[in-house]
């Protein structure tokens, strides 16, 4: 199977702090924000409920959507994640990894 790369966003709540980041293992990504795995701005912050992903096929892909989407915005980040999710649910609870 080939490998996927993936950027997201993670929000501390709905309309909360953003974050953006991008990975090749999603789930385990998810699972380290979400046990504060690292000392980061995500574990600061309390953000760890992923809001919006988007699949991809090369980490170099991935990396320049990231760096495109953290030049943006909030208002711009707030309709990306709202067209894909207007509850600002926590998609990791979804997830198929």
């Amino acid at each position: 199977m080939d490998q996927m790369f993936c950027v997201y966003l993670l929000a501390s709540r709905p309309y909360g702090t953003l974050y953006c980041g991008h990975t090749d293992d999603l789930a385990r990504r998810i699972w380290e924000h979400k046990q504060k795995v690292r000392k980061s701005f995500t574990s600061k912050y309390g953000v760890d409920r992923l809001v919006w992903y988007e699949m991809g096929d090369t980490r170099e892909g991935a990396f320049t959507r990231e760096r495109q989407i953290k030049k943006w915005n909030r208002a711009w980040k707030i309709q990306l994640i709202e067209a894909l999710n207007p509850t600002w649910s926590d998609l990791s609870e979804t997830l198929n990894c």
